[in-house]
Parts: C-alpha cells; sequence; structure tokens
C-alpha cells in the first residue's frame, strides 16, 4: 500500500479529513525548504504538496505566483525540489509528498528521468497541472510501476465524461477545484461543492480533496464535513510571506489553526 493510500486508510477509520498543505519550494529561501515542511508536519500535515516553481504558471493566484518569482531568483529548479523531498525523507518516511506544478521542468529532464529520479527521492504523487487525462498516456506510461500516483484535476466546470476519464487514471487523490478562478480567489459555496463531491464519489473509489479559495478555518471545517481532504496553499504562502524570517513558526501556526478548525468538525459524510 502507497503511503497515500495507507494515510487515507488510516483517517477513514478515525473519521476524519486529510489536511494538505502546499507550499512552494525555495521560497521564502532554499535553505528554509525542508524545515518548513517539518514545522508542517508538526502542525498536522498529512500530506504535502510541495510546489515546483514555474515562471508562468496557469492555475496559480498571486499570493502563489510571487512565491514561484521567488524561488526562481534563487535559482530553485526541479533538480533542488527532488533534493529537498530526499533530505526530508532522511528524517520523515511515513508523510506523503505531492509534487505539483507545470510540464515544462518535467519535458526538460525528461520524462523516464523524472520518474526514476522522483521515485528515488520518495515523492508519492505528481500533479501536474497542464497534462489533461485526454493526453496523459505517455505520462501515465512512464509512471506505471513506478509507485508515484497520478493525481488529476477536476473543477465545477468539468462535464461528466471528463469526471468519468479522471475516475478512471487518478491514483492517490482527485483534486477538485472548488470554484472558477485562480488559487486564493473568492470565497466558496460549500454546499455546491458537497454536490459536485457526491457526482465524483459515485464514479471513483479514490479520495477527493478540495483546494482553492479556503482561507480560514471555519471553511476549512466545512469543506472537512463532505470531502476526504481539505488543501490550504494561498494562505499559507502569504503567512511566510509576510514574515520570510519566521517562515517556519508561521508555518506551523497557521496549520495548527486549520487542524483544530477541521477536527471540530462532524463526522465526514
Amino acid at each position: 500500500m502507497s503511503r497515500i493510500d495507507a494515510t487515507f486508510a488510516r483517517l477513514r477509520t478515525e473519521r476524519r479529513a486529510a489536511l494538505i498543505p502546499f507550499v512552494t519550494a525555495g521560497d521564502p529561501s532554499p535553505q528554509q525548504t525542508v524545515p518548513v515542511m517539518h514545522a508542517l508536519v508538526k502542525g498536522g500535515a498529512d500530506v504535502i504538496e510541495l510546489g515546483v516553481p514555474f515562471s508562468d504558471p496557469m492555475a496559480d493566484g498571486p499570493v502563489i505566483q510571487r512565491s514561484s518569482e521567488r524561488a526562481l531568483k534563487h535559482g530553485v529548479g526541479l533538480r533542488d525540489v527532488l533534493a529537498s523531498v530526499a533530505e526530508f525523507r532522511r528524517a520523515n518516511g511515513e508523510t506523503p509528498v505531492v509534487l505539483m506544478g507545470y510540464a515544462n521542468p518535467i519535458e526538460r529532464m525528461g520524462l523516464a528521468a523524472f520518474v526514476a529520479q522522483a521515485r528515488d527521492a520518495g515523492v508519492d504523487g505528481v500533479l501536474i497541472v497542464d497534462y489533461p487525462p485526454e493526453e496523459s498516456a505517455d505520462w501515465l506510461a512512464a509512471l506505471d510501476g513506478s509507485g508515484i500516483d497520478p493525481i488529476f484535476l477536476l473543477s465545477p466546470t468539468s462535464s461528466e465524461a471528463r469526471i468519468e476519464l479522471v475516475s478512471r487514471v487518478a491514483r492517490g487523490y482527485i483534486y477538485y477545484v472548488s470554484l472558477k478562478g485562480v488559487t486564493g480567489a473568492a470565497n466558496i459555496d460549500t454546499r455546491e461543492v458537497e454536490a459536485m463531491v457526491k457526482r465524483i464519489r459515485a464514479r471513483s473509489a479514490v479520495p477527493v480533496g478540495v483546494g482553492f479559495g479556503i482561507r480560514d478555518g471555519k471553511t476549512a471545517r466545512n469543506v472537512a464535513r463532505v470531502a476526504d481532504a481539505v488543501v490550504i496553499g494561498s494562505r499559507i504562502v502569504q503567512e511566510m510571506s509576510d514574515a520570510p524570517n519566521d517562515a517556519v513558526a508561521r508555518a506551523e501556526a497557521v496549520l495548527r489553526e486549520f487542524r483544530a478548525a477541521m477536527d471540530a468538525a462532524e463526522a465526514i459524510a
């Protein structure tokens, strides 16, 4: 059983939703990436999404865009991200790590080389925004047998055909984008989220995580009642950006806030 599958299996028995924080590797500095990852675990993270810095993001709002810009100014690239995962693994062999980013760095490295290096580093899943499931045959073939889960996005505008396709090819968890827009955008309607999660669950046994627009404990608690996981990104990145010299402590503190709010939620639907 993979680390991601084992984590969700444990949380199901505990009747709790997973807390999945996102941070960008190399932000606010390369030296802080691994300490921040450990701080997130101390704060209650069940899975960590580690962003691969990229210059031309499509799904990221301004907060996460700026974090990529800062990381790129530090010269952080895909190999550095993998090195951070490997360093994290020396002290933590349990918490799943998912890389989130865009196709260009992977294409430049080469699919086979990336998969081999990611596997060796201890990566558990990869979510590549611009590898749509309809065009992912080579990507899925490269990941096959590696132990790395391919994670795909669904959104409020996803068709029944897209939901069906993602349900067939996704592993680890499905990432449901809770609103039309970019990361850190407007508040979400949890009733609409609940309806969409039910549609996805009708077709797939893969856990459903919800992200985008979750910026406070109340919203996280409401989403935790209806989904298998809650993804928090922009709020954490902003907190660290506001106090870069105190980024590690800020990351842990804000995640504890979300963890406490989610643990107060009623049993997951």
